[in-house]
């Protein structure tokens, strides 16, 4: 409000027009910033790895096997030299070393009961650059998710991923083949990369930059995948990962969408409307991704051990 004018003319006089007062908009209230989670799961399943595949070339002791003027740095790595390159072109032990330790085959899971060879698997690699190329990438994409989401979403989706792998990587096996195994951690790892598809889709009102974030993370899968169908790689292996992550993604990593505030954050007696914790179709990809993922793996280890013996019966490893 101004000031009254001085007193004169009544002609002169000016009055104030008084507009009626609009109430002031209702304070707003956030939540503080997630604190992100020290990620140390990631880490160390890192070092888990390369400790399991130091013990598969100390057992292995390829001089002491096969003769040390035929291992692969030998003298200079002692027992821990590689088999010929003939036998294993990417630096690593034999195929029966890593049979004895936990590959993943399908005789051995389907006809000796060692079904627990579906996640032992995935603790191997079959030599140095199959080792260096999955654990650069469980950095990569590992600590991120880690941060965000917590230890224990992230080790859950880690296991369920690689065992739907595992479990798709033995349905595909062909026993007519050689090596008849299966290792390493690609069905885990592509897991987290489709767990982080389905959480850019189910959590879609809370980023910004969306199709640009699509687009790259769809780039990203795709090359992936495409590295699969190089020799001597097991693809099968990495959709069922992929595959698995993505419905787990639906299920693990669901967030509250873009607005919601709770409770705690709101002073006693504001009058505020809150928006629901989660969107209708977040529930709705929550239960179909639910269903989905039980029924696959339902379906899959019936199929192994149903159709296995007939298999192997008319094969020779």
């Amino acid at each position: 409000m101004g000031k009254r004018s001085p007193p004169g003319d009544i002609e002169s006089m000016s009055y104030e027009v008084r507009k009626p007062l609009s109430m002031p908009p209702p304070p707003s209230y956030y939540p503080p910033p997630p604190k992100p989670w020290f990620p140390w799961l990631v880490p160390l399943t890192f070092l888990a790895n390369i400790a399991m595949f130091a013990f598969t070339l100390y057992e292995n002791n390829c001089p002491a096997a096969i003769g040390g003027n035929r291992c692969l740095f030998y003298p200079e790595l002692g027992r821990f030299s590689f088999q010929p390159f003939q036998e294993n072109p990417l630096l690593g032990p034999s195929i029966t070393t890593l049979k004895r330790y936990g590959a993943l085959d399908k005789e051995a899971v389907v006809e000796h009961g060692e079904g627990w060879r579906l996640v032992s698997c995935m603790w191997l690699h079959a030599g140095v650059i199959h080792l260096l190329a999955n654990m650069l990438s469980l950095l990569f994409i590992g600590i991120r998710l880690e941060q965000e989401f917590g230890f224990l979403k992230i080790g859950c989706l880690y296991v369920l991923s690689g065992f739907g792998g595992s479990l798709l990587s033995s349905l595909s096996i062909n026993p007519s083949e050689n090596p008849t195994i299966s290792v390493g951690a690609s069905g885990a790892l592509f897991g987290l990369l489709g767990a982080m598809l389905s959480e850019l889709i189910t959590n879609w009102t809370i980023y910004s930059n969306k199709c640009a974030a699509f687009i790259s993370l769809i780039l990203i899968i795709a090359l992936n995948l495409a590295v699969g169908f190089i020799p001597h790689i097991d693809n099968s292996a990495h959709i069922g990962g992929f595959v698995s992550g993505f419905l787990l993604g639906f299920i693990l990593l669901i967030q509250p969408q873009f607005g919601y505030v709770n409770h705690k954050y709101i002073p006693a007696g504001a009058d505020v409307k809150r928006k629901s914790k989660h969107k209708c179709y977040q529930y709705f990809l929550l239960i179909v991704a639910l269903i989905l993922l039980i029924f696959g793996y339902a379906s899959g280890l019936t199929r192994l051990y149903k159709t296995g013996p007939q298999v192997l019966e008319s094969n020779t490893f």
